[in-house]
């Protein structure tokens, strides 16, 4: 696991790999010339990030995911060519950089396909040390937050609609997501046992 230089990562020779584990699932917003089910181990998928621009304001923060320290974490990795490297690197910094609030970092990821290589990918994992960073949460808590916040992307909950259908779309379940999709949709009653395929890594 390293940290990259800002220039570093935008200057290397090769194609990009890129690892999504939320709106980047259902938006990535750039080209790419593969799209790969992935796995990241060491962190987690987790609503840990106050949000003051895309999902809400700093009075009415929003709640958007972080990768936070441990366990691991099913996405998505997306393979942008050396052509495109650049460009879609400036991208993300623009997107995911607007308060600095995660670290630009290379990480090993395991693709989910039939040669299950590992590669490289660029990641944004949330800094411990910002003041958005909202550590762990309880359901509750992320549920006033997902239903006050509101910003520049839109609603909060939409957000987080999406990124449990994208889940599920790729076969996956995130029992903390899911339960947070069912409050929000009126439900508040505890999630029954885990269906097979529940993704347990994430919590």
């Amino acid at each position: 696991m390293s940290e990259i230089t800002l220039p570093s990562v935008s200057t290397a020779k090769g194609d990009l790999w890129v690892f999504g584990y939320g709106s980047l699932m259902w938006r990535p917003g750039f080209d790419f010339e593969e799209r790969v089910p992935a796995r990241l181990v060491g962190e987690h998928r987790a609503l840990c990030v106050y949000s003051f621009v895309h999902r809400g304001t700093p009075e009415k923060p929003g709640l958007v995911l972080g990768l936070d320290r441990g366990g691991a974490c099913r996405g998505i990795a997306f393979r942008v060519a050396e052509r495109n490297r650049t460009e879609v690197v400036a991208y993300l910094r623009a997107r995911e950089q607007v308060t600095s609030v995660y670290r630009e970092v290379m990480r090993s990821v395991w693709l989910e396909n039939d040669a299950r290589q590992r590669v490289s990918a660029l990641a944004y994992v949330v800094d411990r040390g910002h003041v958005q960073y909202a550590g762990r949460l309880s359901l509750a808590e992320q549920h006033r937050h997902v239903v006050q916040g509101h910003g520049q992307s839109g609603a909060n909950r939409d957000y987080v609609t999406a990124t449990v259908k994208a889940i599920e779309a790729e076969g996956f379940r995130d029992a903390q997501l899911h339960q947070l999709v069912l409050m929000l949709h009126g439900d508040a009653h505890s999630l029954h046992a885990a269906a097979p395929n529940e993704d347990r890594e994430n919590r």
